[in-house]
């Protein structure tokens, strides 16, 4: 994807300044800049580019410049914290310069360093501009991306001076057949999503992005998630659902120009102009029922898929990636009713991962897939693929959708003075 995401290299000539805080600390009047890099220069991979496990052991970087956001093509990385925010203020340019603050910590936390003066050696009498709990580690590939809620131009459109901006493709999503939506991990005015190799360090960004927009933006709901269950990259090997079966072998790879760009990226004519090169994200939390799928038979659990358990090769096949034969398989079958085949082309970039959040009181473990999918437009995405699926899938059996939200994803930071959000507030710009 080099043509969708320059490579930058850290700045790693940057020296410490004196500190010129106020007591207030950091994100109280604007950035705080010039503190050196923590850990040296790091390499830098471009948005697209074939990261194997032994490569993510080198810690290397993610630009984050680029004309789309990384994080939605870029190769998976193996662990996830995504936060959804709601909203606080009515000042449009207190929202605005927490915008520009957290591009500026993101830019800096993608690469490697700590946020503004660090987390040590300012004012004893203020708290640091860093938190302090990613001190010594790599990059790990972290990748950050933002995304705007239907909510945000509902509830401050006129405030903020985007009422009419709100794109057409931001539908609030229906209810599926089967939904039992938990409302305290539904919705938020926006999300950040957080992709690392380390869970430390996908923390330590939401941690930090949470503690700049204090008072602005307070957290709704967050979601920890481990093990990849699709994989961007294409001769990687395809990870595998909690349900122990591999899932989204066909999904989208990271170099996939001409599938990116009529799937996921927003065009020109798409509307409306400032999310031209942007995307749509829809995020469902879907608790898997684990302890009745582990005492299903391997014939029903196969059958439920419609693939093999070990290879997973489709029904009648011998390999994971040979072209399925969609009519072998049972009409309930979920490859069968997922296929694009099955669905006049349909198509979405899935990033989903596991979870495991405690248990549900009743001697159960509350675990599931945290569904992630890229689209181009939602009406043509997820709802009408989600609508057949909720109403026909076997799979249905064995979870249940408890937690959603929709976002609008804008186009990349271009460069050094340009931020997120920059095309939906270009007054401010």
């Amino acid at each position: 994807m080099t043509d969708t995401q320059e490579a930058t290299t850290a700045d790693t000539s940057a020296q410490k300044q004196p500190s010129r805080r106020s007591l207030i600390g950091w994100g109280g009047a604007g950035l705080a800049l010039g503190a050196a890099a923590a850990g040296g220069a790091v390499a830098v991979s471009r948005v697209g580019d074939d990261v194997d496990p032994a490569a993510a052991e080198t810690g290397a970087a993610v630009a984050f410049h680029g004309a789309n956001q990384a994080g939605i093509a870029t190769p998976v990385q193996d662990r996830l914290h995504f936060a959804t925010f709601d909203v606080q203020t009515e000042d449009r340019a207190a929202f605005v310069r927490m915008l520009k603050d957290w591009t500026e910590a993101a830019r800096r936390m993608t690469a490697g360093k700590a946020v503004g003066e660090g987390a040590y050696g300012g004012l004893a009498e203020a708290p640091p501009d860093d938190t302090g709990e990613a001190l010594g580690l790599k990059p790990s590939r972290l990748t950050l991306t933002i995304g705007f809620g239907p909510s945000l131009f509902e509830k401050y459109g006129d405030a903020f001076g985007i009422a009419d901006k709100r794109p057409e493709a931001l539908v609030d999503l229906p209810q599926f057949a089967g939904d039992n939506l938990d409302k305290s991990r539904t919705g938020g005015d926006l999300c950040v999503q957080a992709c690392a190799d380390d869970p430390q360090v996908a923390v330590h960004a939401i941690r930090n992005l949470a503690r700049i927009g204090m008072g602005t933006v307070n957290i709704r709901w967050s979601q920890l998630g481990f093990g990849k269950t699709s994989s961007t990259t294409p001769d990687a090997q395809t990870p595998r659902n909690l349900m122990g079966f591999k899932d989204g072998t066909r999904n989208i790879a990271g170099t996939e120009t001409d599938r990116l760009k009529k799937f996921v990226w927003v065009g020109e004519k798409d509307g409306p102009d400032w999310m031209t090169g942007g995307s749509y994200l829809v995020a469902r939390r879907i608790r898997m029922h684990i302890e009745t799928w582990d005492r299903t038979s391997l014939q029903e659990q196969e059958d439920v898929f419609g693939r093999d358990k070990g290879e997973g090769a489709p029904v009648g096949k011998a390999k994971e990636h040979d072209e399925p034969f969609l009519k072998a398989m049972k009409p309930t079958a979920h490859v069968r009713l997922a296929h694009p085949d099955s669905n006049n082309g349909i198509t979405i970039l899935r990033r989903g991962y596991s979870f495991t959040d405690g248990t549900d009181g009743l001697g159960r473990l509350d675990a599931g897939l945290f569904f992630l999918a890229y689209q181009r437009d939602v009406r043509k995405g997820f709802i009408p693929l989600q609508r057949r699926l909720s109403a026909q899938d076997a799979l249905n059996e064995y979870i249940q959708h408890v937690g959603s939200a929709v976002f609008a994803v804008p186009p990349g930071v271009r460069d050094k003075d340009d931020w997120w959000g920059s095309t939906l507030f270009a007054k401010e710009a």
